[in-house]
């Protein structure tokens, strides 16, 4: 059975990494242009001087620009997470949210770029922000784009007789 990838990205709520850090997927679009998460701050997600945990803060931004380009762009192409930096602005004291956004101008020039010089790496930032509207920390996502390659023909099968 086959889940719609919609309520797949619903389902990673339940993913070790996201369960155990508090982080929850709030809204994600039917076109995928769009995806909404946040994560409270529990005793579970603290550092050692009682904020959210820096790699918590990093993980709840992880694959969501990665996703979203793979669903927006089809199987057509390979979308691979590349590199990414997070810079601390601001402990983190309540619940925070990430939100996640392209537009279909974007898609087009990641697709546009990726056909005629084989490959894109477009980068992303997105924001990390409290319940006060204050920036947490701003992530940075470098991804890698490219064509996949044209299918390969068949080989001729040749069944030969065992002796």
């Amino acid at each position: 059975m086959k889940f719609p990838q919609r309520i797949l990205f619903k389902l990673i709520n339940f993913w070790p990494p996201f369960l155990g850090a508090g982080i929850r997927v709030k809204h994600v679009s039917n076109d995928f242009l769009a995806i909404d998460v946040e994560m409270k701050l529990r005793w579970w997600n603290r550092n050692y001087v009682g904020v959210h945990f820096g790699g918590s803060l990093y993980a709840m931004t992880d694959p969501f620009y990665m996703a979203m380009l793979m669903e927006n762009l089809g199987r057509d192409y390979i979308v691979w997470d590349k590199a990414a930096a997070i810079r601390f602005v601001k402990p983190g004291r309540s619940t925070v949210r990430a939100c996640f956004r392209l537009t279909r101008d974007q898609i087009e020039t990641i697709r546009q770029e990726a056909n005629r010089n084989r490959k894109t790496e477009p980068v992303f930032t997105v924001s990390v922000i409290d319940d006060q509207g204050v920036l947490v920390a701003e992530i940075e996502k470098s991804l890698y784009i490219r064509r996949r390659s044209e299918p390969k023909s068949e080989p001729i099968k040749v069944w030969l007789p065992r002796h």
